[in-house]
């Protein structure tokens, strides 16, 4: 996977950055090449050597098509949520989100928006709600349409859009 400076890319756990500049540094002797990401919630920086790229899961974009697919998800009602304790949701739906995956990511969104219908969400899975909503939100908005995106109801609630 390769990426040019102005690129968008999905660096899992922190969201969406921009290929800011595409590098090349001297280390112990061998040069490598580095992609420095700027991620667009944080303004944090990442620089990742071009050969990590598949094994710390930075991905472009997704595209429309796959956008439909999430918000798929999303709408999906018949979903049984694991009646676990907190903790144990929390470290599984962690564990979801820390992958990358968009499908995950809204997997998790998805079951924590139930689950909150039902019950009261420990403060822990009310960051994770909010954290699984500002990642989802920031790609899908650079994927489809904004207008479109917000275009049903229960896409609007799910984020908090009114």
């Amino acid at each position: 996977m390769t990426f040019k400076v102005g690129d968008n890319a999905v660096y899992p756990g922190h969201g969406v950055g921009k290929i800011a500049a595409i590098e090349t540094k001297e280390i112990l002797g061998n040069k490598q090449t580095f992609y420095s990401i700027q991620i667009i919630e944080t303004g944090m920086k990442i620089m990742i050597p071009s050969h990590n790229v598949a094994s710390v899961g930075l991905r472009p974009i997704i595209s429309t098509e796959e956008a439909q697919v999430v918000l798929g998800i999303l709408k999906e009602k018949n979903v049984k949520i694991d009646n676990q304790t907190w903790n144990r949701r929390y470290r599984e739906y962690m564990e979801k989100i820390k992958t990358g995956s968009v499908y995950e990511i809204a997997e998790v969104l998805r079951d924590l928006f139930v689950l909150k219908v039902d019950k009261e969400l420990s403060f822990g899975e009310r960051k994770m709600l909010d954290t699984a909503r500002n990642l989802l939100l920031k790609e899908l908005s650079l994927a489809t349409d904004k207008e479109k995106l917000f275009q049903e109801e229960e896409v609007k609630q799910i984020f908090g859009v009114v």
